[in-house]
């Protein structure tokens, strides 16, 4: 069982889903932008339990629906910002704010995907970022973060408009990420996390 955070300014994340295999970079469905949520019901409930049980049992810090193969634009999160301080959250059709001019600062952090398993590289994003969407109750939600936060609010968002963190590096490190995933393979056999 995961403790969340008492903070968590939108409600708990829920509980008591079922663990499912993660979709791999290559998939279809993790290369088209995702259809937008417009029913803010149990299914929509039963499908974000489904990715929380999901992400914490593969050691995630944040997790998008095409990850479990749903066309839906709705990511998950539980992710320590810059000071260490966690935030969870639910978000629907996410619109990203990044800083512009001399407020963006570039974090060049190594990083990874739950879809691409066990091989991390430097890319680099805005070291600060905010995004907006709805939550699970079709309410307004806003998160801004940093550091790894800040990281994850962007990667996952990429998600729900069809982009994996490979798109957005250069050649030379997307040959090694491909490379360390190459290494790894057998630790992460075709129905992790649930094998």
């Amino acid at each position: 069982m995961h403790e969340q955070p008492e903070h968590a300014p939108y409600g708990p994340l829920p509980e008591g889903g079922t663990v499912r295999p993660i979709t791999r970079w290559g998939t279809p469905v993790m290369h088209r932008p995702q259809e937008k949520v417009t029913s803010y019901d149990d299914e929509l409930r039963a499908l974000v339990a489904d990715m929380v049980a999901t992400m914490y049992a593969a050691d995630g810090v944040g997790l998008a629906a095409c990850q479990i193969g749903v066309d839906r634009a709705v990511f998950v999160f539980d992710c320590p910002d810059e000071s260490g301080e966690r935030t969870v959250g639910v978000v629907c059709n996410p619109e990203l704010e990044l800083p512009e001019g001399k407020e963006r600062n570039l974090d060049d952090s190594d990083e990874g995907c739950l879809s691409y398993p066990g091989a991390f590289v430097p890319c680099a994003r805005p070291d600060t970022a905010t995004v907006t969407g709805t939550g699970l109750d079709g309410q307004p939600v806003t998160f801004t973060g940093d550091g790894l936060l800040a990281r994850c609010l962007q990667h996952e968002t990429d998600h729900t408009r069809g982009t994996v963190f490979g798109d957005r590096l250069p050649t030379k490190q997307r040959k090694k990420l491909a490379k360390e995933h190459d290494k790894l393979v057998e630790a992460y056999p075709e129905g992790w996390p649930t094998d």
